[in-house]
């Protein structure tokens, strides 16, 4: 049973970190442990998004550039090119898109407006609260 990305915005909320691509790594790395998320949306003075800044962006940025990385914009460094979901995306679409992209992060859009993000962390909770409904389902038809 797949559900909607908006449905698991409506339970989770909408609320997405942004920053400007002139943030440095170093108050990314602080935003990222301060507000204990994996990714920031970097969006431009349009609010459009124009890439994503991720945990893995940072190591990457480290191993290539060491220390001086830090000081680096987070638009030099940031993915570019950004998958995106619509909230009438279904979980099992986004599972599909997360596993071939290697991504753990996917930010929704409609209109062209950002409306939520999405995390691995967020599929897998909602599925296993589907695998749970189901169990009780099965256990209350069998006992019933």
């Amino acid at each position: 049973m797949s559900v909607s990305v908006k449905a698991i915005l409506d339970a989770k909320g909408r609320d997405v970190v942004t920053a400007g691509g002139n943030t440095t790594v170093a108050e990314a790395a602080k935003i990222l442990n301060q507000k204990r998320i994996g990714a920031i949306v970097v969006v431009g003075m349009n609010g459009k998004i124009s890439g994503i800044f991720t945990e893995r962006d940072i190591v990457n940025a480290v191993a290539k550039h060491g220390s001086e990385s830090l000081d680096k914009p987070i638009a030099s460094l940031m993915t570019a090119k950004v998958q995106r979901c619509k909230e009438d995306t279904t979980t099992d679409e986004l599972m599909g898109l997360m596993t071939s992209g290697r991504f753990r992060h996917v930010p929704v859009e409609e209109k062209g407006k950002l409306t939520g993000i999405i995390s691995i962390g967020d599929v897998v909770k909602w599925r296993i609260r589907e695998i749970e409904l189901e169990t009780e389902q099965i256990k209350a038809y069998i006992a019933g």
